[in-house]
């Protein structure tokens, strides 16, 4: 598919992958829009938080984002991982994200 071609979807629910520098309370997840959050050490024994969820468009991802920056939390990855189940169906003019 020709990129100019692909319509992009910042009105519609996804499913998101972040994942940042540093500890992050699973207290928190109410204030991050109630994703999940797992915390691991990476090789280099680096603490890194994964947060994992839907989210109803990009304006509520920038708002975590937004409040993770606040935090001080450096941002190592940001991934769309598809529409959540509740939002799949026919894409219009049967194109797909």
């Amino acid at each position: 598919m020709n990129p100019s071609n692909r319509r992009l979807f910042f009105d519609l629910p996804g499913r998101y992958r972040i994942r940042v520098h540093g500890q992050l309370s699973a207290s928190l997840a109410d204030r991050l829009g109630d994703l999940a959050i797992t915390a691991r050490h990476a090789a280099d024994q680096q603490q890194v938080t994964t947060l994992t969820g839907e989210l109803t468009d990009q304006a509520a991802l920038l708002g975590v984002l937004n409040t993770l920056y606040d935090m001080g939390f450096p941002l190592l990855k940001v991934e769309r991982l598809g529409s959540p189940p509740s939002a799949e169906g026919p894409s219009p003019r049967g194109e797909t994200i």
